[in-house]
């Protein structure tokens, strides 16, 4: 039997970090039964110190995970590692992640420590940590720019506080496969008692070398990987979970070694994520893109037909695509629909399929055929009408240069009906709803797409708004790209005013 590799997945931490990424608790805990129907080792949930809502939303996933353990994050610090613990008591298997950075660069310019102090601190913390959670994970920050022979120090002052896991992170994305090879081989060498402890690879992919990073420190050594769903994380984000694990399973006579994922699960886990965050996965994506098993090229059309071995080196079934989906139609009923949901990961109350079939019913007057996508759209777009305090019940515009546009908008009941020209359609109808709602906003992204093909596909609006300093996601979807815009501005400022009001 191969050699086992857990998936640590920080997307519910990590990944939320990315600008724009953050979610609710609700939102947590809907890509939490994901995470856990893909078979994860170790979900990562937050960072309890941050804020109480962070705090409740690592409470509340570590009370609905039966089977993954349950990690949150804490500095080096006493009140972080308490709040922690205190998060992680509903946890069947909890997980505390204690971190203090070890390269110079970071001892001098931010903890302004010395070595002896990092090296005691580090001691005290995975102690404190360990008194109050069964498993302790400890990551030296900044490890591959790290003194090898320090970092050795560290390490085993850490195992020797009683560390369960030792993950040892390119938090800059600085290091090549070579060399992080070479330090997990050398680290576990020379520290004493390595053997009594998981060493754990976390990358980062500043220069594009998170994934192939992740795959040299399991040759060196490492049995835990720490990635996300579609590479999320800050700046160019982390190992991509899905290109790790389907490296791994593809590439089996480099890499003898097995993970729990339930590989049919990444697609579903992937869209549910973009679907959740906004971010979208762009088209050329390795393993969950829309082109990842797309042949346009003839030579290559020939070579898939005669055989899929010829430019496949995985199947699309394998990662839980499928080459047909079940299309819906206006005579699909609820119960069917409810089914279709259910099977594209989305648990939802019979009142929310109730309000999911007029959308439904609504859009199968426009377009003869319902697929997959257009449903995730639907779910997604319905989602931020929970924020709703405005609702667009009717939008007309007209004219050129410049245009103009009436809305009229629904709250309580009451409706409030303003116009306004602007510069497009888009600027004109979000002027006349800051005209209504008396709410500015500064349109800081903006991306419309067809979540399906043909002409009377759904668009698919993205926005992020900045209120008072805040950026703010929104949402919106219809066949009609200006009315999916103007949506998405709609619900950006209808989650700014339920923020504002909690």
């Amino acid at each position: 039997m191969a050699e086992r590799v857990e998936i640590f997945d920080t997307t519910l931490r990590d990944g939320e970090q990315s600008p724009g990424a953050s979610m609710n608790v609700a939102e947590k805990l809907e890509m939490a039964a994901q995470l856990e129907r893909l078979g994860v080792d170790i979900m990562e949930a937050g960072f309890p110190i941050a804020s109480d809502q962070e705090f409740e939303g690592v409470r509340k996933v570590a009370e609905a995970m039966a089977g993954p353990r349950v990690a949150a994050l804490a500095r080096a610090v006493d009140k972080d590692i308490e709040r922690a613990a205190k998060a992680l008591e509903p946890a069947k298997r909890p997980v505390l992640h204690t971190f203090i950075a070890t390269s110079d660069i970071h001892l001098e310019h931010k903890l302004r420590m010395s070595r002896e102090q990092v090296l005691e601190r580090a001691g005290e913390s995975v102690r404190l940590a360990k008194s109050l959670v069964e498993r302790v994970e400890f990551s030296a920050e900044d490890a591959t720019r790290s003194d090898l022979d320090y970092l050795v120090q560290v390490t085993q002052a850490a195992i020797e506080a009683g560390a369960d896991v030792i993950n040892l992170p390119d938090t800059v994305g600085y290091t090549t496969p070579t060399e992080i090879e070479e330090m997990f081989r050398y680290v576990i060498e020379h520290a004493a008692g390595s053997e009594k402890a998981v060493f754990s690879s976390h990358n980062h992919n500043d220069l594009g070398l998170a994934v192939a990073n992740a795959l040299a420190a399991v040759r060196g050594g490492a049995r835990q990987v720490e990635c996300t769903v579609n590479g999320i994380g800050e700046r160019a984000g982390n190992t991509s979970l899905e290109e790790v694990v389907m490296g791994i399973r593809t590439r089996q006579n480099v890499y003898p070694f097995e993970t729990g994922i339930v590989t049919e699960e990444i697609v579903r886990a992937s869209q549910m994520l973009s679907n959740l965050t906004g971010l979208l996965v762009p088209y050329n994506k390795p393993i969950v893109g829309r082109n990842a098993f797309a042949h346009e090229a003839g030579i290559h059309q020939h070579g898939v037909i005669a055989s899929r071995l010829t430019y496949e080196i995985m199947t699309p079934e394998s990662v839980g695509r499928s080459r047909s989906e079940l299309v819906l139609g206006k005579h699909s009923g609820k119960h069917g629909l409810a089914k279709r949901c259910e099977e594209l990961g989305y648990s939802l109350s019979p009142a929310e399929i109730g309000q999911l079939y007029e959308r439904f019913i609504a859009l199968t007057d426009r377009k003869k055929e319902v697929f997959e996508d257009d449903l995730r759209v639907l779910i997604a777009s319905a989602r931020d009408e929970s924020f709703e305090t405005y609702h667009l019940k009717h939008l007309r515009t007209s004219g050129g240069d410049p245009t103009m546009a009436l809305v009229i908008l629904e709250r309580g009941g009451e409706e409030l009906v303003e116009t306004a020209t602007g510069d497009g359609p888009v600027d004109a109808a979000c002027m006349a709803i800051e005209r209504v709602t008396g709410v500015s906003g500064k349109l800081l992204e903006f991306s419309v797409r067809a979540a399906t093909p043909g002409k009377d596909a759904l668009g698919d609006a993205h926005v992020t708004v900045e209120f008072d300093g805040k950026a703010i996601y929104g949402q919106g979807a219809s066949t009609d790209i200006t009315e999916a815009a103007v949506q998405a501005y709609l619900g950006a400022l209808n989650k700014y005013l339920a923020l504002k009001a909690s």
